[in-house]
């Protein structure tokens, strides 16, 4: 099954920055009829929404409060894809034994974990009504294998990539393609503390996009992913023993 982002209707979470926005305007340059555009402050999009001519609509989404999520399933009725980009990494660093771990997880977790899932629960019976459609989950390589400097982050990105094999098994019958994006490290934001080569977030949408159309199920945007996705999907055990350099900077 695949996905043709010409003449769709998409709704992109976290689309005000980084990958989300990349995907904004990706999906603008490849004749998606509208783009509905979730993000916490969507005044930030005013000015690209402008520029569109009216194909991106900014949505207020907070993906941790249901009443914006029922708000803005409401208002996108003609959605046929889905994709959650929001997330957050609220840790960088800490001994094993920091509390901080905990904290931080809590925050990853309802944020990357149980508002994909929120959201997705929304837009399901939308997707039925509009053909089935595509839903893409943005996962991480973190979330294929751990690691110790976004330990809790890791672990709220498994549990991404378990949503949504959950979500494909659930949604196949109502003819709803459903894709997993296992970024590595790309230039936004929230790789910012990084010390290591990442890629553009318009080189990563692109990619995403290209995989939906070729109907991928699992999609390794980027140098990085392209290396150890097909490394974890033929030998887990193998990705788990490489050793995997990248510190927070100012680390030495």
């Amino acid at each position: 099954m695949s996905f043709i982002t010409k003449g769709s209707v998409a709704f992109v979470t976290g689309a005000n920055r980084g990958i989300g926005r990349a995907l904004v305007e990706a999906l603008l340059a490849r004749g998606a009829t509208k783009i509905y555009a979730g993000a916490r402050q969507p005044e930030s999009l005013a000015a690209l929404a402008a520029a569109s001519g009216g194909r991106v609509v900014p949505v207020r989404l907070d993906v941790t409060r249901p009443d914006l999520v029922r708000a803005a399933a409401a208002v996108a009725g003609d959605t046929t894809l889905l994709i959650n980009n929001a997330g957050i990494v609220a840790r960088f660093g800490g001994a094993f034994t920091d509390a901080g771990w905990l904290t931080a997880g809590r925050e990853e977790f309802e944020v990357n974990v149980l508002g994909t899932l929120a959201v997705t629960q929304a837009f399901a019976p939308i997707l039925a009504a509009n053909g089935g459609g595509a839903v893409a989950n943005v996962s991480s390589v973190a979330g294929l294998v751990a690691l110790e400097m976004i330990a809790s982050y890791s672990a709220s990105k498994a549990a991404v990539h378990s949503i949504t094999q959950a979500t494909r098994r659930f949604l196949k019958g109502q003819g709803t393609y459903v894709a997993g994006v296992y970024p590595g490290p790309v230039d936004t934001d929230m790789a910012r503390p990084l010390e290591i080569e990442k890629a553009t977030p318009a080189s990563a949408a692109a990619a995403i996009l290209d995989g939906l159309e070729a109907g991928v199920e699992e999609i390794f945007p980027d140098p990085f992913s392209r290396q150890a996705g097909p490394l974890f999907l033929a030998n887990p055990k193998a990705l788990e023993q490489q050793q995997f350099v990248a510190e927070p900077v100012g680390a030495h």
